[in-house]
């Protein structure tokens, strides 16, 4: 970027030329402009997307932070709490707001006066034969300087201005992005923990069909020394319990590596998975869908409220750019006092002054201004369609999830009828098994089909509790985003709105 520097000289006399050198570079403004070049972009309301009849109010409340507490298990809270406390992830989305508030302060910064002091001492040897003649030439003098400076950027374009809201927003983006985190850390928390139950329950099967199959290999051995079965029978009654014994093994494997996933997640080492004990969640919790969904979502989903702060960002980086257009001015001042030795330092007449304005003019920069803008506008877009993007996606994994529970309430249904009628048929199998009106492949396969159906049922309960964590995270984990102070009020979002079509116009230079 080319510019024209016109800086005030030491002589007071010369400030006037100063100035009036910095109306006439104000005079031919306009050679660098940014017609042409805007959007017409805007971010999506929630009312344009259809969602009524896929997400339809229950009358329910949003989720709360404690939601956790409301599946009756009291160690599944204290694991939550305990990963939020000390998993990296947290302390890396910490570092990152961190670092967006040093960007905040260093952008306020900008808009207030700087001062500063300089002092140095040299001691120097004049050439004889060079510009002093003597007696300063071929002598040793030691200049003594102190000067303090202030210099005030008056930001009349607002410039300055607008990389501080920007960097707010960015943080705003950067706590949100935290929020999400740790709403992503919570649930995945509950739903491995209620893996673990899942498996816990399903041992609980393993071991009822151990007992299950016992009794079976004593009736058998019963028949068989009534001469009504054969060894056949005995070693096939055997060898089922040994595969009910094999299938209770693996399931003790699968406990401990799910323990190992959740240690995982609470960033502790893998012993402090031996401490995890058997879960105990109610599977009979059903998550009930608030109304309104679609317009209230976006300040309930932090990944919506980060990507709607980047979006206000984004237009402040605009409205930076645009002021890159006009001229800088800069009042700068310095008093101090500059002489030889000591014993004038700080006379009157060692004195020294500067005073005027600094105009930073753009006049041709070969199209550098121009595109500077284009980009700020591309990012802007991006944003922006990152910002609808997450809505869609946020709008339809609610609906994925609610669909998912009907589906599996209608299976439950029939999967508990199919229990029922398996369970009669293999008791009936047993007592004419018992009585030797039947053989033992009939048990053998009313017993499988039990099995199989204890099986369905156990994992439907549990994915039922898996869907209702799924639709908590959708409908945001308990975040709040006016509670968390990272809500754009009114004014502000008509604002952003307006801006999305055009961001932050300014009257543009004619040529």
């Amino acid at each position: 970027m080319n510019h024209l520097s016109l800086s005030a000289l030491r002589p007071a006399s010369r400030a006037k030329s100063a100035v009036a050198a910095a109306a006439a570079a104000l005079a031919v403004a306009g050679c660098a402009n940014y017609a042409g070049i805007s959007s017409d972009k805007q971010i999506a309301a929630p009312e344009n997307f259809e969602a009524t009849q896929s997400v339809p109010g229950q009358g329910g409340q949003w989720p709360a932070l404690d939601w956790a507490k409301q599946f009756g298990d009291p160690q599944l809270p204290q694991l939550i709490d305990e990963a939020l406390a000390d998993n990296p992830t947290i302390a890396q989305a910490q570092a990152r707001i961190a670092k967006a508030s040093s960007y905040i302060e260093t952008s306020r910064s900008a808009l207030y006066p700087k001062v500063n002091g300089s002092y140095s001492w040299t001691r120097e040897l004049y050439s004889a034969n060079a510009f002093f003649p003597p007696p300063f030439g071929g002598t040793w003098f030691s200049e003594n300087n102190v000067l303090a400076s202030a210099s005030w950027d008056l930001d009349l374009w607002g410039k300055n201005r607008s990389r501080l809201n920007m960097a707010v927003s960015q943080q705003k983006a950067a706590e949100a992005d935290m929020q999400q985190a740790r709403v992503t850390l919570a649930t995945s928390m509950a739903r491995t923990y209620n893996q673990l139950a899942l498996l816990y329950a399903l041992r609980d099967v393993a071991l009822r069909e151990i007992a299950n199959r016992q009794d079976v290999g004593r009736i058998t051995n019963g028949r068989v020394a009534a001469g009504l079965d054969t060894n056949v029978e005995r070693r096939t009654a055997e060898g089922n319990v040994a595969t009910s014994q094999t299938n209770l093994t693996e399931l003790d494997g699968q406990i401990q590596t799910v323990r190992y996933q959740l240690v995982a997640l609470l960033g502790k080492g893998p012993d402090r998975g031996l401490q995890i004990a058997k879960p105990v969640i109610d599977p009979k919790v059903n998550v009930t869908v608030p109304d309104n969904v679609p317009a209230d979502l976006v300040s309930r989903r932090p990944d919506i409220v980060a990507a709607r702060w980047q979006v206000e960002a984004a237009t402040y980086d605009i409205k930076e750019a645009k002021a890159e257009f006009f001229p800088d001015i800069n009042l700068a001042a310095a008093f101090g006092f500059d002489a030889f030795g000591w014993s004038r330092f700080l006379q009157s007449s060692s004195r020294q002054i500067q005073f005027g304005p600094a105009v930073h003019l753009p006049i041709f920069d070969a199209g550098a201004l121009r595109a500077q803008l284009k980009g700020r506008y591309a990012d802007f877009e991006g944003d922006v369609a990152n910002y609808n993007q997450t809505l869609i996606n946020a709008l339809n994994e609610v609906a994925t999830n609610i669909s998912a529970i009907r589906s599996l309430d209608r299976q439950m249904s029939d999967a508990q009828r199919a229990l029922a009628a398996a369970t009669s048929a293999y008791q009936l199998a047993v007592i004419r098994y018992k009585a030797g009106l039947s053989p033992q492949l009939q048990v053998l396969n009313a017993d499988e089909n039990r099995l199989a159906n204890e099986q369905t049922v156990t994992n439907l309960r549990l994915t039922h509790t898996d869907l209702q964590i799924a639709l908590i995270k959708s409908l945001g984990g308990g975040f709040d985003a006016a509670s968390s102070n990272l809500a754009i009020d009114g004014s502000r979002r008509n604002q952003v709105t307006t801006q999305a079509a055009n961001a932050a116009k300014m009257a543009t230079p004619s040529k």
